[in-house]
Order: structure tokens, then C-alpha cells, then sequence
């Protein structure tokens, strides 16, 4: 076990430089009319114009020069908005709060509720229930965050006054405000991954009753429940396991925007989204590697999870 987890580490840290590499050459040498110097200075600027941006913001040093400086600024909380001059660290701590709350909340309700709807769907193959969750399931993956969203906005918080209408609200100030106020963004980001989870649970317990193992367990005396407890639903929660990792790191890097959006709740993602309204490089570049940052740590938390769940994975 021991060795697996040093070589995952190793991986990640070559993953997280590919990534940094590739996050710069994205913004800086394949963004069309990409020049940053020009972007600063306007349409209008005059060569010399463009040149005394250049010279001041490091653009004309060698391309690995400006690779270097640009990864020491971002990672050191250096780094500062070409167009708004802020610092670009503090804004993503800013937000991360409400990104943070909405992820946090939201995945555990979408992996619980998944967890709950796949194991009864998978029970209850072919029958009402089952029928019934398969056409829940499919609504949930083919509806819009922003629909689902103005629905939940327009009819349980406008009309029937239950929950409050957008915003955030910060734990230390208001845990029931909080609470309130990430209700209606949590149902509304958890609603896409329960469908298209829960499916994917329910098929690998269905994969899994035929295995060996379980007719072994079976051979054994125990029970229904103990079966689909101990052996089944365990190895069937590794896919889902996997999944729900790099989601989580997804949403945690700005993933959920168009639900931040929907609920004014000023986070990552919505910095993300006024970003590249702006065209602003740097911190988009920041937001991109952090999120990178965060799916590679979490992905490789959770490698190790499943490997301690499954011995057969440390061999690979």
C-alpha cells in the first residue's frame, strides 16, 4: 500500500506541472489575438504604446522566463489583474466561502442520494420503484441548472416564500441565513449528478450479483441484506467513489457558475464567468490551475481510498 501511495504522489506532481505548462501555453501562445500587451493597451494604442506595457509587464522576456515569473506570482498570491489591478488570490478567497458551501453541501447530498436511489433501483430491478427512479433520473440528467434554478427561484422562494431568493450568506454570521440562503442551490446542482449516478450505481450492483464473490457469500448462509451490504454495494461504490472526486474538485475550481449565477451567490464561478467577459488572462490562468490543483489532489485521495478498498488496484 505503502509503495502505490508514492507512486500516486509522484504522478500527481508531474500531472500538476503538465498542467501549469499547458494552462500557460493555453492563454499566452494559443489564445487567438492572444497578445496581452495588446489586449492592455486598447485598439487604438500605438505600437510604442504596446511596447511600454510589454516592457512593463515582463512580455518581451523569453517565453520560459515569462513561465517562470508567471508561476511564482500565482502561487506566491502575487499575481494581480492585468484590467482591474486586484489582487487575484484574495478575489478567489473571497469567493471561495460560497463555493465552498455549495460544493461541500451538494456533494454529499448528491453521493447519499445517489447511494439511496441506485441500491433501490438496483433491489427493485424491473418494478414500479425501479420505473419510477429510471424516469426521475432521466429528467434530473436533462435538466439545466438555470431552468431548474429560475423554477425553484420563481415558485418556492417567489410565490410561496419558503426559502430566501438568492444570495449568500457566511456561516459566522447567520448559520440559519446560511442555511436558507444554499438550500435552493444545493437541490439545484445535485439534481443532475443524482440522475446520471444513481444510474451508474445500479448497474454495477446488477454487474456484481453474478460474481463469484457474491455467490460465494450466498454459498455461505448470509443474508440478502448482508450480501448486497458487504459485498456488492462495497465494490459497486468504487466507480461512484471515482466520480464523485473529480466532480468535487470541479465544482470546488468554479464548476457550478451557471448555479452561482442563478443565485447571485458570488463565487468562483461567477469570477470565472465576469473573467472571461473581461478577457482577463491572469486570473482566469489562476482559477484554471487551482482547479487543476484541486482535481489532482482530490482524484489522487481518492485513488488511494479505493485502492484500500479494493487490494486488486495497487498491483496496476
Amino acid at each position: 500500500m505503502l509503495r502505490f501511495v508514492v507512486r500516486r504522489m509522484l504522478v500527481m506532481v508531474a500531472l500538476l506541472i503538465v498542467i501549469s505548462m499547458f494552462t500557460f501555453a493555453m492563454f499566452v501562445l494559443l489564445l487567438p489575438n492572444g497578445n496581452p500587451a495588446a489586449l492592455l493597451a486598447g485598439r487604438l494604442a500605438t505600437p510604442a504604446e504596446i511596447h511600454l506595457i510589454s516592457v512593463r509587464y515582463g512580455f518581451d522576456k523569453p517565453i520560459y522566463i515569462q513561465y517562470i515569473d508567471t508561476m511564482k506570482n500565482i502561487f506566491t498570491g502575487q499575481a494581480y489583474s492585468y484590467q482591474s489591478s486586484f489582487n487575484v488570490l484574495d478575489e478567489i478567497r473571497a469567493g471561495m466561502p460560497a463555493t465552498l458551501s455549495l460544493a461541500i453541501g451538494a456533494g454529499l447530498i448528491w453521493l447519499l442520494v445517489s447511494i439511496l436511489f441506485g441500491t433501490i433501483a438496483a433491489v427493485r430491478a424491473g418494478k414500479y420503484a425501479d420505473r419510477v427512479l429510471t424516469v426521475l433520473s432521466m429528467i434530473g440528467v436533462s435538466m439545466p441548472p438555470f431552468f431548474f434554478g429560475a423554477i425553484l427561484i420563481y415558485y418556492v422562494a417567489y410565490k410561496a416564500n419558503i426559502i430566501p431568493i438568492g444570495g449568500y450568506v457566511p456561516f459566522s454570521q447567520s448559520v440559519g441565513g446560511w442555511f436558507g440562503h444554499l438550500v435552493a442551490p444545493w437541490i439545484t446542482l445535485s439534481i443532475l449528478f443524482i440522475g446520471f449516478y444513481s444510474r451508474v450505481l445500479r448497474s454495477s450492483i446488477l454487474d456484481s450479483i453474478n460474481e463469484d464473490y457474491v455467490r460465494t457469500a450466498r454459498a455461505k448462509g448470509l443474508s440478502e441484506r448482508q450480501v448486497l451490504i458487504r459485498h456488492s454495494l462495497r465494490n459497486s461504490l468504487i466507480p461512484i467513489i471515482s466520480l464523485w472526486g473529480l466532480d468535487f474538485a470541479q465544482v470546488i475550481g468554479g464548476g457550478a457558475i451557471l448555479t452561482e449565477t442563478v443565485y447571485n451567490l458570488h463565487g468562483v464561478g461567477e469570477l470565472a464567468r465576469d473573467s472571461i467577459g473581461r478577457l482577463d488572462t491572469i486570473t482566469l490562468m489562476e482559477i484554471v490551475i487551482l482547479t487543476g490543483i484541486a482535481v489532482v489532489v482530490i482524484g489522487a485521495i481518492v485513488d488511494v481510498l479505493v485502492a484500500y478498498l479494493d487490494p486488486r488496484i495497487r498491483l496496476a
